[in-house]
This record gives C-alpha cells, structure tokens and sequence, in this order.
C-alpha cells in the first residue's frame, strides 16, 4: 500500500508546528494517519523526555518474578486446584503480571480479534472519524489517539478504539461492523475465565465474604474492550508506545501480538519484559483490585514499547465495577494486616480522577490512599 499523501502534513513546518494536533486529534487522522504520510522524522510533539523512554538494554532479567504461563484448567482439577490457585495469587502479590493458558478463549477467537483490529485501523480516516469521542452516536464507543491527548506534553505513538459493553442490542448497533462480532465473540470466550480468576484471587485473601457471587458480580460487571494500534515509528527509542500507568479496572485480559513491546516495573529493581506466547493471555490486576486487596495484590506500573518494524495491535478488555458501586478493602481485611491501605470511595470517583491527567505512573493511588 503506498503511502497516503496529505498536503497538510506533508509540509514540514506543518509536521512539526501547531497543526499537528489538530489534524492527529481533531481531525481523526490519529497517529496511523501521521505514519501513513511517509515521514522519516518523529515529530517534536512526539518526543518523550529520556527518563520516560523505554531502554531495552536497561531492562533487567524477568525470569525471577514472571513464571511460566498458568495452566487454568488446573483451577478445575481435583487434587491440582489448590497449587493453580497458589500460583495465580502469588504472582498477584509479587508481581501483578501473569499468563495463562489453557483460558477457555479458543485461538481462533484470539486471531480474529487481532485481525478485527488491523481492519478498524486500516479504515479511512474519514471512516474512523465517525467514532470520535463526543462525535458518534453511541458515548459507550469511541475512537481515539494517546491517551489524554489535551493534557499531555508529549503524545504517544498509539491509536484505539473504545467499545464499552453494556448489552448486545447496543453493541449490534453501534459498535463498528468491522470488529464488532470478533470483539464479542471474544468478550463472551473471556467471561467463565474472568470470573474464576477473580474468584481465586478474593479467595487468597482469606477473609470471609458474606455474599461471594454477589462480590464477584459487582467487581466484573462492567467491561470494556479495546483495540489498540502501534503504527510503525521512525524513532521508536525517542517516543512511548504507551507511557508508564497502571490500569484502573480490576482485571485487565490482554491479547498481545508477536511483536512485543509491552515493559513491566518491578519495584526498586526495573523493568522487565513480558515476551507474547501464542495462545496466551497476560492478565495483571488494575488498581481497583489493589484497592479491594488493602494492597495485597500489586497493580503493576507498566508501559509499552513503539516499533520500528511492523504495526503492532493488542486487545484487552477491561473488567470492573460500574461507577456507582462502593470500592475499599474487603471486609476484614485491614484487621487482618493490622492497618487499612485504602480508603472507601465509589468508583466513579475513582475513575474521575484517574483520567484527570496524562499518564502518571502509580500516584493514582494516592487519591485512594490513607494518609499516615
């Protein structure tokens, strides 16, 4: 395909000056459409200081803290149950990152997501642009660039779409033809497996819940699936595919492709890479299961790499509560760890404050957090 010649970028003055937001972000063209004119320098808009650029030879070795993929099945075998559930909780505390096999979402419905992905972004940007937030007809699905773009410094080099599930009738009507039966189909795979990861992980954390299904129901209700695109870059090492953050939900699935790129923090030791490994899921705990937890499981800081070589895509869904519902420690479990982490407040609030600003890393948190 040959690159798309846009007269209003393809000036370099325009490339590099005051029109580039408006034509990137405004206008829909998105960072694909920044990538699809050719250019063989990275806009300034889209250089990251250095401390917040990814070095691969800075990286540290991941085999310590992130195991082998965890067989789920296991969850269901008698005599092999308790040592599958040991291994999801613990890589909870340690890391916060972990994957899985064995999930329940057959690969066919894994590769059809991917490829759903590409179709959406390899729209028009005319077509793309009918999904822009605040534009389209349906608020629950929206197509962006970066992540708070109006509040950023540096942008980064990602498109994606939004489509947050609230019934299929919605979704049959407004979610993009393109990726819609693939993103559900993949959503209704990932809902038994959900479910049960969240179920271990309340379970580890040995307190008594009242009203179990209740809980896990309130805390998986609401879910999201986005699809994310990395077009080629010209400068990966100067730029961020997506900067540092943690994730707000309580669970997030995600789909990665085999390009990689995705970095997680180990606290006090660095980062460490979380390799793609064909019919995986990597599952890591967002902040409001660190919240639920007092702060025994760790919502990891995490980023991901730009690429230099082909567009990258990944595909996670978003598990948790609706912004009504009251989130804190679990009852009982400050008593428990003889202090409270966190304090009680509805997600909705937290949400509000989470897409305050640009990317921040963890001090999320802190909005949540008991001061001493």
């Amino acid at each position: 395909m040959a690159p798309v010649r846009v007269p209003e970028v393809m000036n370099g003055e325009a490339i590099h000056g005051p029109h580039l937001f408006d034509y990137v972000v405004k206008k829909g063209f998105g960072v694909k459409g920044l990538a699809d004119t050719g250019l063989a320098a990275l806009p300034e808009r889209y250089v990251h200081p250095p401390h917040e650029r990814i070095d691969k030879d800075e990286t540290i070795d991941g085999s310590p803290y992130l195991g082998p993929p965890i067989d789920l099945a296991a969850l269901e075998e008698a005599g092999e149950e308790a040592a599958a559930a040991e291994q999801i909780c613990g890589a909870a505390r340690k890391l916060g990152f972990f994957q899985v096999v064995n999930h329940g979402v057959p690969l066919e419905v894994l590769e059809k997501a991917k490829r759903a992905a590409h179709r959406f972004f390899e729209l028009s940007p005319e077509k793309k642009a009918v999904y822009l937030k605040g534009r389209g007809p349906c608020s629950n699905v929206f197509y962006g660039t970066s992540f708070s773009p109006e509040m950023e410094e540096s942008l980064e080099w990602k498109d994606y779409l939004s489509m947050v599930y609230v019934g299929d009738d919605e979704a049959m009507a407004f979610w993009p033809p393109e990726c819609r039966d693939a993103a559900l189909e993949y959503l209704r795979s990932a809902r038994k497996m959900k479910r049960m990861i969240l179920t271990t992980l309340v379970r580890g954390l040995g307190v008594e819940v009242e009203d179990f299904d209740s809980l896990i129901s309130q805390y998986t209700e609401a879910n999201a699936v986005n699809m994310n695109y990395y077009p080629i870059c010209p400068s990966p090492e100067l730029t961020v595919g997506v900067g540092r953050h943690s994730d707000l939900a309580a669970l997030t699935i995600l789909l990665q492709d085999d390009i990689g790129g995705l970095y997680v923090k180990v606290e006090g030791q660095g980062w460490i890479d979380i390799p793609p490994v064909e019919g995986a899921l990597v599952i890591n705990v967002g902040d409001t299961l660190e919240i639920l937890s007092n702060g025994c499981y760790k919502s990891a800081e995490h980023r991901v790499l730009a690429s230099s070589t082909r567009p990258r895509v990944s595909v996670p869904i978003f598990v948790s509560p609706r912004p009504h519902t009251m989130i804190g420690p679990l009852k009982g479990l400050p008593e428990k760890d003889g202090k409270r982490v966190y304090r009680d407040l509805l997600f909705g609030e937290y949400m509000d404050n989470y897409f305050g600003a640009g990317h921040r890393g963890k001090t999320t948190l802190d909005f949540a957090k008991i001061s001493n």
